[in-house]
C-alpha cells in the first residue's frame, strides 16, 4: 500500500488543495480526480458522508485513509474542524478556456476584476456554480485556485470553469458591468451569453475593464449605504439573470 503522507509530498506542488469534508465532496461530485485523501477519523468522516453526502460516500470510503493529527497538522495551514484532507488534480487551463468560449453560452460569465479579498472570491464561486453561470475570472494579482478561495469555494470550483485571464483575454459576449453610475439593473434583461464584471469593494472598476464596458449597471441601495459585499453584489446580480 502506498504511503499516503509521501504520495502527498510528491502530489503537493502540482494539485489543489481541498480543506474539509464539505470541500472533498463538491469536488468528488463536480469529478475531480484525487489521488489522496486523509482524515484522523476514518469513521467519523464516513459517517458524516452516511448523513450529509451518501452519493459520494463509497468513493470516500475508497480513498480515506487515516493519519495521526500531527501528520494531518502538517499538511494543512489552518486544520479544518472535520479533519479532512486531499488532494486533486486541477482541471487543464485549455478546458476550461474551450468552456468559457462556448458557443452559444448558456449562462452567463462572472468576472471578477481585480479582487482583493480571498474568502470573497470563494464565495462567488460557490455562488456562481449554485446559480450554474458558465464560469468564474479573475483578473489582477489573485489566484483564483489559492487554497484559501477553494476552501471558501467548498470545492465547487469542479462544478464551473475558474481562471484567471487579462480583460483582453475576456471572452466573447456583452459585457455589464456593476457600477454606482450605471442604469438600475432591474430595467435591464440580462442575457444568458452576458459576462458579469464586478469591481473590487475598494477601487470599483478598473479603468481597463470599466472602457471594455458594453453597458454599465447599478444595484438598488439606500442612500448613504456605502456598497455591498461583493458576494452579496454577484448573488443579487445572478438571481436578477435567473428571475423569469
Amino acid at each position: 500500500m502506498t504511503d499516503p503522507l509521501d504520495q502527498w509530498a510528491r502530489t503537493a506542488d502540482s494539485a489543489v488543495l481541498l480543506d474539509g469534508f464539505h470541500t472533498l465532496k463538491h469536488a468528488l461530485r463536480f469529478g475531480a480526480r484525487v489521488p489522496v485523501a486523509v482524515t484522523t477519523d476514518r469513521a467519523a468522516a464516513l459517517a458524516l458522508a452516511d448523513e450529509l453526502a451518501p452519493d459520494v460516500r463509497e468513493a470516500l470510503a475508497a480513498l480515506l485513509t487515516e493519519v495521526d493529527r500531527p501528520a494531518y497538522a502538517s499538511l494543512v495551514a489552518r486544520p479544518h474542524p472535520t479533519a479532512v484532507a486531499a488532494l486533486a488534480e486541477r482541471p487543464s487551463r485549455e478546458a476550461n478556456l474551450r468552456e468559457l468560449a462556448r458557443e452559444p453560452r448558456l449562462a452567463p460569465v462572472v468576472v471578477l476584476d481585480e479582487p482583493r479579498n480571498l474568502g470573497n472570491a470563494g464565495a462567488v464561486i460557490r455562488l456562481a456554480a449554485g446559480f450554474g453561470a458558465t464560469g468564474v475570472i479573475t483578473t489582477g494579482t489573485l489566484d483564483p485556485w489559492h487554497p484559501t478561495v477553494v476552501r471558501g469555494g467548498a470545492g465547487l470550483h469542479f462544478a464551473t470553469a475558474v481562471e484567471r485571464l487579462t480583460v483582453p483575454e475576456l471572452p466573447a459576449g456583452p459585457v455589464y458591468a456593476l457600477d454606482p453610475e450605471g442604469e438600475d439593473i432591474r430595467n435591464t434583461k440580462l442575457p444568458d451569453h452576458a459576462v458579469l464584471a464586478f469591481g473590487s469593494e475598494r477601487t470599483g472598476l478598473s479603468a481597463e475593464l470599466r472602457a471594455r464596458a458594453d453597458h454599465l449597471l447599478r444595484l438598488p441601495m439606500r442612500p448613504q449605504v456605502s456598497s455591498y459585499n461583493l458576494a452579496t453584489s454577484v448573488a443579487m446580480t445572478l438571481f436578477h439573470w435567473s428571475a423569469p
